[in-house]
């Protein structure tokens, strides 16, 4: 049988993931106490005609609770149950914003406890799952589409049995990924921004692919990469990893880190059964 738990802060997304599971005809269960999960599992594997569950864990569980969270993981993985943790999180300014739009009312929030105070708190309470998560996703730049299209393609993907390979270009200036596994800094090759004629355009348009194409420095950074991955890529498999995150950045995430994300994604299809490639600042 196949497990997957989804926590995160609220607001993060953990009801999108779920409804995914459930459209996928997953057996769900949501807001679950931590102590209850060996049990439910016992009941569900005597049940034939369930081969995936998914289970869904938030701050509303006792703190004590989740403190025995690693424990029930441990003896979960000595049943040789074969257990996913996603853990789903946003900056606290995203988490902010989506609160006020929808307005909300924050499950940790009170009369003397402000909304931000919450968001913080929720995140200490959570960090015994969030520590032993097997995969971190950060939605501060996905949209609901998005996410739903990241889940479907990268976690619940039933016919891929290999690791899961996803090039994210980003900008530098707008802060790390949280999310990264291995990032490589292309802030060095030639700049398409200050070429006035360039400038409008990003690094999927066809002048600016054409200028990047034939600068030799972009060439050999793009070999290299290919080169590192190529190597260790297998490695890390073989580390029973099933995802993994390449972040490329370049100043503010147009023109070289997308142009470069995409001409990797492409190379590595060939082998990879999984591969797909994500432009963060080009989210609209």
């Amino acid at each position: 049988m196949q497990l997957f738990i989804i926590s995160g802060r609220s607001g993060s997304g953990k009801t999108t993931v779920l409804q995914v599971f459930e459209d996928l005809d997953h057996y769900c269960v949501d807001n679950l106490p931590v102590s209850l999960i060996p049990e439910l599992i016992t009941n569900i594997e005597s049940e034939e005609t369930i081969d995936t569950a998914v289970i869904g864990i938030d701050a509303r569980n006792l703190g004590a609770q989740l403190e025995g969270f690693p424990a029930i993981l441990q003896t979960l993985k000595d049943r040789h149950i074969t257990c996913t943790t996603l853990y789903l999180d946003a900056d606290e300014n995203t988490l902010l914003k989506r609160f006020s739009e929808t307005r909300r009312k924050h499950p940790l929030s009170d009369a003397s406890t402000s909304l931000a105070e919450a968001i913080a708190k929720e995140k200490a309470i959570l960090y015994p799952i969030e520590s032993r998560a097997d995969h971190i996703i950060d939605t501060s730049h996905l949209s609901l589409h998005q996410l739903r299209d990241l889940i479907k393609g990268r976690i619940t993907g039933n016919e891929h049995t290999g690791m899961s390979v996803l090039f994210y270009s980003f900008g530098f200036k707008h802060g790390l990924p949280r999310d990264a596994d291995l990032v490589f800094d292309v802030r060095c090759l030639p700049n398409p921004y200050w070429i006035s004629s360039l400038r409008q355009y990003t690094g999927l348009d066809e002048p600016v692919k054409e200028f990047l194409s034939d600068q030799a420095p972009v060439k050999k950074m793009i070999q290299d990469i290919q080169s590192f991955l190529a190597d260790w890529l297998p490695n890390f498999e073989a580390n029973n990893r099933s995802y993994m995150t390449v972040a490329i950045g370049c100043t503010g995430g147009q023109h070289r880190s997308v142009y470069v994300s995409e001409s990797l994604c492409e190379h590595f299809k060939k082998s990879i059964e999984n591969v797909q490639v994500r432009h963060r600042q080009l989210v609209k």
